[in-house]
């Protein structure tokens, strides 16, 4: 009977990865776009005006990360102008820094701006709650692949729990709807200080598609100091697992 189950578990392979600071993810992934201008920009132009979240401008030509839904219509509209990389280090620790010019090779990380608590009282260990404020799951069920056989990010002491009572910051998912703000605040406001605050997925960066909507009450966010940005559209798990190394000083590049 044992037989079997050896034979399948030779087909799958080794899952688990060793070193989780040295992934090289699927040339097919959409990670942080590398722009470049061209003496003819008139297909930028077209590609911005199909946008659906107003990502792309095109006076100065730059690229948000924070609003892009990776959906990779703007590099077929522009293909010598936008290309997507595989990189997917593209968490950060300023709102700005998601905003991709020409020549840019990189997201820089601004580790001057990780606040020197945190990795002080969370080098060793973070417990996190995350909060689906009016997300679609999507970004929720990669967050909980990060403590899969595949990831394990728990072997840094990093992992989500039930209660904010437990927990030492929160990660925001979601648009943060009119419904979600009032519990989002109490949900934050349990948590014992110090703690972190993360926004995860292009939706809890900007808004995403809904950022109009009137539904949506981002208020939150006017109020709080965001110590870790992490845009995408569901956001992969090694993004978040590389901004929150960065973050808590596990490693330290970018």
């Amino acid at each position: 009977m044992i037989t079997p189950k050896i034979k399948v578990l030779r087909s799958h392979g080794i899952q688990y990865i060793p070193d989780l600071s040295n992934v090289t993810l699927s040339e097919e992934f959409r990670g942080r776009p590398e722009l470049t201008i061209t003496d003819d920009m008139s297909q930028v132009e077209e590609a911005a005006k199909i946008c659906p979240t107003a990502a792309i401008s095109t006076a100065p030509f730059s690229l948000d990360l924070g609003k892009c839904l990776f959906c990779g219509e703007c590099a077929i509209c522009a293909p010598k102008n936008i290309r997507f990389t595989n990189d997917f280090k593209i968490a950060t620790t300023k709102r700005e820094a998601l905003i991709i010019k020409p020549g840019d090779e990189r997201v820089e990380f601004h580790h001057e701006s990780v606040r020197p608590v945190i990795r002080k009282m969370f080098g060793k260990a973070l417990k996190l709650r995350q909060v689906s404020a009016a997300g679609d799951a999507s970004i929720e069920m990669e967050l909980n692949a990060t403590g899969n056989v595949n990831f394990d990010f728990g072997r840094f002491g990093v992992d989500f729990t039930a209660s904010p009572r437990h927990s030492d910051g929160v990660v925001i998912t979601g648009p943060i709807s009119k419904a979600m703000a009032e519990p989002l605040q109490i949900c934050y406001d349990a948590v014992p200080d110090p703690k972190v605050l993360i926004v995860c997925g292009s939706e809890a960066c900007s808004g995403g598609l809904y950022a109009s909507s009137k539904a949506v009450d981002r208020s939150f966010l006017d109020s709080h100091d965001v110590d870790l940005w992490i845009p995408g559209t569901p956001s992969h798990p090694m993004s978040f697992i590389d901004g929150v190394m960065n973050l808590i000083g596990v490693k330290n590049e970018r």
